[in-house]
């Protein structure tokens, strides 16, 4: 058998992400004793708050390490019932909600059980690189729409009821998003509502990761929350990773329809089965525990954020834009394209600029074509505030060296 034949053919219509690409490459310079500043990765680096280890320890100590509901334990659905009543005004039952490996997974199941062939899915871009290609291989068609620095990268009404067609079966909204930390309100997301209204066979996946770090006194809002006649045909994604600092603890979760969490628990049933025990044991003590770490975190990003985007915008060449939540940065580098840098290398694009950067001066950041908008480059402010500060020095230096 040769490879060509072993390989499955869905797999051509993906790529490997290019976010981890580029930590991978980080990685591989500091092993080989290079300077590297890594600020590429959307992790924070936060411990995980002492409370939630200690569920977490509490669960093994008390036996919790067997098998659950493939859907979580009903107790952690409770709590998340809970979150979304509590925070969005959402009254969710326990078998309207799913616990996921990772918002991924919830993204993953949600469209897979419900795309066919041809089936098309509006996404706003820059975007998260692993909506097109979970889309893809759920033999979907992702239709990608450009939200640039003119429209604050925030989807208009107009664009959507543009993009509809008979086959568009999902929209998917990432509020505030990734990677430009754009964050839309409640009033704007009313207006998309009115669209949809107009379109009973499109549903809307609304990952809202990273629902908690919000800025200069924004109010997070959610679909299902503006819109209640939205609520039986929306999926509200949101998890325990950005928030509490639990990237590797892999806990996900969503309330949707009943329908469709039957789907996907009968998908996730023959896939993953239940996320792990003692991660479900501490995200119930993440949602119903003290929140302040939270809090803290958010303002160490506030502070970080202000920082940096001064820093990038003191920088010749470039121009950022301030996100309103999440934690990344999405600068315009186009100014830099058809330069050339100390070490001799011609910028024809955006990866040129990231990979030059990286190799000459030590930071890693990830270029945007990667997140489908070429011309920029996204920083990860959830790094220390040296390490920020001396990366975003390290590009003023880069950039002043052009010719």
């Amino acid at each position: 058998m040769s490879e060509a034949t072993a390989i499955a053919a869905r797999l051509n219509r993906i790529s490997p992400s290019q976010t981890t690409a580029m930590r991978q490459r980080a990685q591989a310079l500091k092993a080989e004793g290079r300077d590297v500043l890594a600020i590429s990765s959307g992790e924070p680096d936060f411990e995980t708050p002492r409370h939630i280890k200690d569920a977490a320890i509490a669960a093994i100590e008390a036996g919790e390490t067997r098998y659950t509901d493939i859907s979580g334990t009903l107790a952690l659905r409770r709590a998340v019932a809970q979150k979304f009543k509590r925070d969005n005004g959402i009254i969710y039952a326990p078998d309207e909600i799913i616990v996921a490996t990772g918002g991924k997974q919830v993204i993953y199941d949600a469209l897979t059980a419900t795309l066919d062939p041809g089936d098309e899915v509006i996404i706003p871009t820059p975007c998260w690189v692993s909506y097109p290609d979970i889309v893809r291989l759920a033999d979907g068609e992702p239709v990608l729409l450009p939200c640039g620095p003119n429209q604050g990268f925030r989807l208009t009404p107009e664009q959507l009821e543009a993009a509809i067609t008979p086959r568009t079966k999902w929209l998917i909204i990432n509020n505030p998003g990734n990677p430009t930390g754009a964050a839309y309100d409640a009033a704007e997301l009313a207006a998309l509502a009115e669209v949809l209204l107009r379109h009973p066979q499109v549903m809307i996946l609304t990952d809202d990761i990273y629902e908690k770090l919000l800025y200069d006194g924004r109010v997070f809002a959610t679909f299902a929350q503006v819109e209640p006649r939205l609520r039986d045909r929306t999926v509200t994604m949101n998890g325990c990773s950005k928030a509490y600092a639990m990237t590797g603890w892999r806990i996900g979760f969503a309330g949707a329809p009943r329908f469709l969490i039957k789907a996907m628990d009968k998908l996730q049933g023959q896939s993953t089965s239940n996320t792990c025990s003692i991660a479900q044991a501490a995200a119930i003590a993440a949602l119903t525990g003290p929140q302040e770490a939270t809090e803290e975190m958010r303002l160490a990003y506030l502070r970080r954020r202000d920082m940096v985007v001064g820093m990038l915008n003191a920088t010749p060449g470039l121009h950022c834009h301030v996100p309103e939540g999440a934690f990344y940065a999405f600068p315009d580098m186009t100014a830099c394209i058809g330069r050339t840098t100390a070490g001799g290398t011609l910028l024809e694009n955006d990866w040129d600029f990231v990979f030059a950067l990286l190799s000459e001066n030590g930071v890693a950041t990830v270029h945007g074509s990667a997140f489908l908008f070429p011309g920029h480059f996204r920083i990860s402010f959830a790094a220390d505030d040296a390490a920020l500060a001396e990366a975003c020095r390290r590009i003023a230096t880069f950039c002043a060296a052009l010719r």
